[in-house]
């Protein structure tokens, strides 16, 4: 096979880029030295030209097992053959403190057999920019260097590197049962001339520095409900798409995964959506993981106060707080299974979206609760949007989904902008802050009724996609979740049970999998079809919970789809952004947006059940 299907995929990190590792033993993501920055490997995108990372059996006959050591992310690919057994240990070494004078961004590889004997194959040919930039390749006694004109690698190991295809190196090795190996792929700064040569204990050390970190860092969780391995696997991942040097919080790691296999609908999700990582605030104050809160809102602090054309925010920044980069398309890369366009940077940066403002101060409204007080000094920034969105919320936007159909009076922006003014209100009333509370009063209950009265139509008996239409769209689940109207509003159980019926029935659940809208009567601008995406199941389910505590049936519906949904997520627990007709995984991956509303709808969903199993 020559694309591992998209599920087949562990990550590893250093909270600064990540790496995608196939259960062949593949790495075939990564960008150096950080998220957004261009890959080195990208075989995900193009199995020829991509360039990979790989250690495997040098037979074809192997059965491969993938898990997480307890705790952790970090990876342990397992290979089981006729003539023994091995473990690949994958992980990055997290460095912090005075004493890391840089970040090394290192990649350990360690491979041990367990039994028998077994002989190895290790192919590296990195790509760098994507495959646009060439490279010279160095054998030297140290290992091999990889130099580019703007990037170097370094590659150290316990074999005997030969060049391959004249962009790369490979080797053939055989290890014995108890033997180990260690492989380290390092960024190299312009005086290093080799990466560091690691030997087995120095691996075991690293390893083991590498385990107790994140065990600490999980330790800090106060979930201890009935699906603790699940919110845990979820607080790991997205733990991993934070950006240590800012609080940044990516959307997902990867650009140009297909929505739908052979389509357009391919996006650059590595940036930091202001709607995407409020939500991500929101799921670790519900875990207990408040120094990642403070971390954003040190973020958030920073780019209120950046120059802006439309508004006082901007729906997307780079993960260094600047503004996110112009859609580009890599017509040399054939693209996932063919998937093309190859997509870097987003123009929705460009898009006009209301609803950021909601999410943002929900967020920090449940900092101030939950967190710490916020300042004075924020509390003006907030109000000064406060304000702008008292001025323009009867604008059409793009809206959640970042159509490019054109700007329309979306319901779920305008429900956002009753949020802001809510929570504006609340922690203005909350802290005693100086506000404009009459006319934030007035223009609350004026976004209500205008939702009540353009929001909900009456032959289709729902919430609709936006204004004077009929369509359903299930960002309006978010109504009960936000307070805006009760779980139990006869409106709102109308619109759930709109959305629980099959498309061919007008709804938007198959098989217990959400859409997002419809696309035979939503059209966005963009060809192809597209799966299930899994944050409106999830965001289904919390709807279905909050309904259900005045009603058995309900709450039990919601758990079945809550744990049907856990049975979507790949080998090691992790979820792209969309579910396909098969069960695969479609999207950008793994996703923020299904990790955090898993936990969200997990939270919930247990503290509604009550003690018991």
């Amino acid at each position: 096979m020559a694309y591992q299907p998209i599920e087949n995929y562990g990550m590893i990190g250093d909270l600064h880029t990540v790496a995608l590792v196939g259960i062949n033993g593949s790495i075939d993501w990564l960008c150096l030295p950080n998220f957004a920055s261009p890959s080195v490997f990208a075989a995900i995108l193009d199995d020829e030209k991509g360039g990979r990372f790989r250690i495997a059996p040098a037979i074809e006959d192997v059965t491969y097992k993938q898990f997480y050591w307890p705790e952790t992310n970090v990876l342990v690919t397992r290979f089981l053959t006729r003539e023994g057994a091995a473990e690949l240990t994958d992980f990055m070494p997290l460095e912090s403190g005075a004493s890391a004078k840089r970040h090394h961004h290192r990649v350990v590889r360690r491979l041990t057999v367990n039994r028998g004997e077994l002989t190895f194959r290790l192919d590296c040919r990195p790509a760098f920019d994507y495959g646009r930039a060439r490279h010279v390749v160095r054998i030297t006694s140290n290992g091999v260097m990889f130099n580019a004109a703007d990037l170097s690698l370094g590659l150290t190991g316990d074999c005997a590197f030969e060049r391959s295809d004249g962009n790369g190196v490979s080797a053939a090795f055989t290890l014995c049962e108890g033997e180990t190996a260690v492989f380290v792929l390092e960024l190299l700064s312009a005086e290093d001339d080799a990466a560091m040569a690691v030997n087995p204990d120095a691996a075991e050390q690293m390893f083991r520095d590498t385990v107790a970190y994140w065990r600490n860092w999980l330790g800090r969780s106060q979930y201890g409900g009935r699906w603790r391995e699940m919110v845990h696997r979820s607080a790991l991942a997205l733990k991993l798409l934070t950006y240590a040097p800012t609080g940044a919080i990516v959307a997902a790691p990867t650009c140009s995964l297909p929505e739908g296999v052979g389509g357009e609908r391919n996006w650059d999700y590595r940036y930091a959506w202001v709607r995407d990582a409020a939500f991500t605030v929101y799921a670790f104050i519900r875990l207990g993981f408040t120094t990642e809160a403070e971390q954003f809102m040190g973020f958030l602090d920073k780019v209120c106060k950046a120059p802006k054309e439309d508004g006082p925010l901007q729906l997307m920044y780079g993960i260094d707080g600047g503004p996110a980069p112009p859609e580009q398309i890599l017509d040399h890369l054939e693209g996932y299974r063919g998937s093309r366009p190859i997509r870097i940077g987003n123009d929705a940066r460009n898009q006009f979206q209301l609803d950021i403002y909601g999410e943002l101060l929900d967020a920090v409204y449940l900092f101030n609760k939950h967190v710490e007080p916020i300042s004075y000094d924020l509390w003006t920034t907030l109000h000064h949007m406060i304000e702008w969105v008292c001025e323009h919320w009867q604008r059409p936007d793009d809206g959640i989904w970042e159509v490019r159909s054109g700007r329309r009076q979306f319901v779920y922006s305008k429900l956002m902008c009753w949020v802001a003014l809510d929570r504006g209100i609340r922690l203005a009333d909350k802290r005693s802050f100086p506000a404009n509370r009459a006319r934030w009063l007035k223009v609350r209950d004026d976004i209500y009724n205008d939702i009540m009265q353009r929001g909900w139509n009456g032959t289709r008996r729902a919430f609709v996609q936006h204004y004077d239409g009929s369509s359903l769209d299930a960002s309006n689940l978010m109504m009960p979740l936000t307070f805006f109207v009760a779980p139990t509003d006869p409106r709102m159980l109308a619109t759930l049970d709109a959305i629980l019926a099959p498309p061919d029935k007008g709804g938007l659940t198959a098989d217990n999998l959400v859409y997002r809208y419809s696309l035979s009567e939503s059209a966005d601008g963009v060809q192809g079809d597209e799966g299930t995406f899994n944050i409106c199941t999830f965001w289904l389910v919390e709807a279905l919970t909050r309904a259900g505590r005045h009603d058995p049936a309900r709450l039990e519906e919601a758990r079945l789809m809550f744990e049907r949904m856990t049975g979507y997520a790949n080998h090691v627990g992790l979820y792209a952004e969309e579910t396909g007709s098969c069960g695969e995984a479609l999207g950008n991956y793994p996703q923020a947006f299904t990790h955090l509303a898993l936990i969200s709808a997990a939270v919930n969903l247990d503290r509604a059940l009550g003690p018991g199993t």
